[in-house]
């Protein structure tokens, strides 16, 4: 009897060593844009292995203008998208059951940027020319009207072309934290008043890990394993070495530069935008309901959303972050 269970048991080893690693499970992550530094986070957690670790294999897939990633996600053409949580609860008046589960960014990079002679604070933007996109006018520019005591007719076209601010000191335009601040420098050789919405009251998370209600039913414990592991990324991305997933940004997105993710790490760490607020004491990627709240409050109050036809209650969960606990 013990010659048999110790010949089973060699046999039982043999085949454990000689057996393939069990499959990893298939996930798809759709970024808001094309890959950057404030997407390094993720790039990170890819190319040091923490998604394979957690038994995934992820496929990180860039957006960008002319990619519609809500309607991509609702189709199931990704598992999760790296959204907004804005845009999260306008698209459910539309039936759209997306979910939102963590926060990369506590802080919205969105900034307002001036010539520094003539625009120091927000209550410099009254007899500005505020130059703005489409979808900043069903964004946040009602908030800053409202905030601000500012009138629609101060509000021109921005189409992503930095001259006619260059062109005018009374221009006020809008922009990425760490895209068109350092443009403009490169370019004009001085460096513009950058402030951002958030330091002064505008509620919205950014960068915020997306999914349909329907994942989140069928695939729990890949959405749990995707989101630690993405946290797990984003400490290790701007504490750590980098150098892996910028090659891997830089292979997706060949026009960025050395010195433009360099700006973005070094200003997502010293504006608090990824480990400041309640992901200092929670951990990155929390989400609170308070804070939430105060967003579709604002929404509702501005006529963003019909709260008729939004249940605030279905637009996020805190199941997959609350214990995930990565802290800065």
């Amino acid at each position: 009897m013990k010659n048999r269970i110790a010949a089973l048991a060699a046999v039982a080893a043999l085949w454990g060593a000689s057996a393939p690693a069990l499959a990893q499970e298939k996930f798809t992550f759709l970024t808001n844009w094309y890959a950057i530094a404030e997407h390094g986070g993720f790039y990170q957690a890819l190319t040091q292995g923490l998604y394979k670790k957690a038994g995934l294999d992820v496929t990180i897939r860039m957006g960008g203008p002319q990619v519609n990633g809500m309607q991509l996600l609702a189709a199931g053409q990704a598992d999760c998208y790296l959204g907004f949580d804005v845009q999260t609860m306008k698209v459910r008046e539309q039936g759209v059951d997306a979910v939102t589960v963590a926060a990369v960014f506590q802080k919205d990079p969105q900034v307002m940027i001036g010539h520094p002679e003539v625009f120091k604070k927000m209550e410099d933007l009254k007899g500005k020319t505020i130059l703005i996109s489409g979808d900043a006018r069903t964004n946040y520019w009602p908030w800053l009207r409202n905030a601000y005591g500012l009138q629609d007719s101060q509000a021109r076209p921005y189409t992503f072309n930095i001259q006619p601010f260059l062109a005018d000191k009374n221009t006020v335009q809008q922009g990425y934290l760490s895209s068109e601040p350092f443009a403009i420098e490169k370019k004009a050789g001085f460096k513009p008043t950058a402030l951002l919405l958030a330091d002064h009251g505008w509620p919205p998370y950014a960068c915020t890990i997306v999914c349909m209600s329907k994942t989140l039913k069928e695939r729990p414990k890949a959405v749990a394993a995707f989101v630690r592991a993405s946290m797990e990324g984003w400490k290790s991305y701007l504490q750590g070495d980098p150098k892996a997933a910028n090659a891997l940004i830089k292979k997706d997105n060949p026009s960025l530069t050395d010195e433009e993710i360099a700006v973005g790490i070094r200003l997502m760490n010293t504006h608090g935008l990824v480990g400041g607020g309640d992901a200092s004491r929670l951990g990155m990627g929390t989400i609170t309901e308070e804070r939430l709240k105060k967003t579709y409050d604002m929404m509702a109050a501005m006529k963003l959303l019909d709260p008729a036809k939004v249940d605030f209650r279905k637009t996020f969960t805190t199941e997959f972050i609350k214990d995930v606990k990565v802290l800065p």
